[in-house]
């Protein structure tokens, strides 16, 4: 596949963005405006045997592909958004649900594939809550809290209508607010994490070792699986929603008494559970936010779905004033 290191710069163009996950590697090409102009993505190699340079492989053809294929245009910079924790701005990578990066300098790699491009890199999570704020729910808000629930549980703070990064770049990791004291192993090394509580696949787990057998054998003992027959009324898959709504509601209501912002925005697949997550959440929010402030916070659904990552990585390019001060 012919290189791409001669991409030329155009502030005006479009940014390539890229959102890493542990299930997904996506890109987009993002006009100015955070209109999606072109977008592909690729599975996150994982299993035994597996090593960073493989995913690097993987990452590098998914973005060659979507470049050329739109015709490599020129750029006005390349966004990322990654699975923490990292060295920020530095942008080494080691994220919880990508064992085979540690200490990976995701940044400086993809930096030297675009010579002459600015290369900007966060948290995958605070990519979520840019792009809400720049064009989605929390639109116009001074203040918000986002967090994601999917193969991992993440988060990011807007704070006076700009992102907090945090002395490392980390601020906003919401995932690993303690909501169960004496709960299970999370991947951080500690115990009883929020992510460990709520995010997909352990919510599969604790529902399988109840002995939950999804009726969906093709979808596998996902979450999306026990969603489906948590809306039939399967008591285990219920209930296995119910305990992650209610650790999702209890760190809720730990972050807003923090940080006292004025919106709270809920996205990634997991939280396409609705009801059946919401209820328990809102219950939960009900008996710990009892400080005044904290109360009436409302907690809203995402207006992206599975965009919001390549277009807060685009934000981190077309919106540098609000979204990155490291350059």
């Amino acid at each position: 596949m012919p290189s791409v290191a001669a991409a030329a710069f155009d502030s005006h163009g479009p940014a390539l963005a890229l959102d890493v996950g542990g299930t997904k590697l996506a890109a987009a090409l993002v006009a100015a405006d955070g209109t999606i102009l072109a977008s592909d993505r690729t599975p996150t190699p994982a299993g035994p045997g597996i090593d960073g340079s493989v995913i690097w492989a993987a990452v590098t053809e998914l973005l060659d592909r979507l470049y050329l294929s739109a015709g490599s245009p020129a750029l006005a910079g390349v966004g990322v958004g990654c699975g923490g924790p990292m060295v920020w701005p530095a942008g080494e990578v080691s994220p919880l649900n990508i064992p085979a990066w540690r200490g990976f300098p995701l940044r400086a790699h993809i930096a030297a594939r675009y010579p002459g491009i600015p290369v900007r890199l966060h948290n995958d999570a605070i990519c979520m809550v840019i792009a809400e704020h720049w064009l989605g729910a929390g639109m116009g808000r001074e203040s918000m809290l986002g967090i994601v629930v999917s193969t991992g549980v993440g988060g990011g703070v807007i704070l006076g209508g700009q992102v907090l990064n945090g002395m490392s770049g980390n601020a906003g990791h919401v995932g690993h607010i303690i909501v169960e004291t004496d709960g299970v192993a999370c991947g951080c090394g500690g115990r009883g994490c929020l992510e460990a509580v709520a995010r997909g696949p352990a919510i599969a787990a604790w529902a399988t070792e109840r002995g939950w057998i999804p009726s969906r054998g093709d979808l596998g003992a996902t979450a999306e699986a026990l969603t489906i027959d948590a809306r039939t009324g399967h008591q285990v898959a219920l209930e296995a929603l119910r305990r992650a709504g209610t650790g999702l509601g209890i760190g809720i209501a730990s972050a807003l008494a923090t940080l006292d912002v004025e919106l709270v925005v809920l996205g990634g697949g997991v939280s396409q559970a609705g009801a059946l997550l919401y209820g328990p959440m809102h219950e939960a929010l009900r008996q710990y936010a009892s400080l005044g402030f904290t109360r009436s916070v409302p907690v809203v659904a995402a207006d992206f779905g599975p965009q919001a990552g390549v277009i807060g990585a685009a934000a981190l390019v077309h919106q540098g004033a609000a979204y990155w001060i490291a350059d």
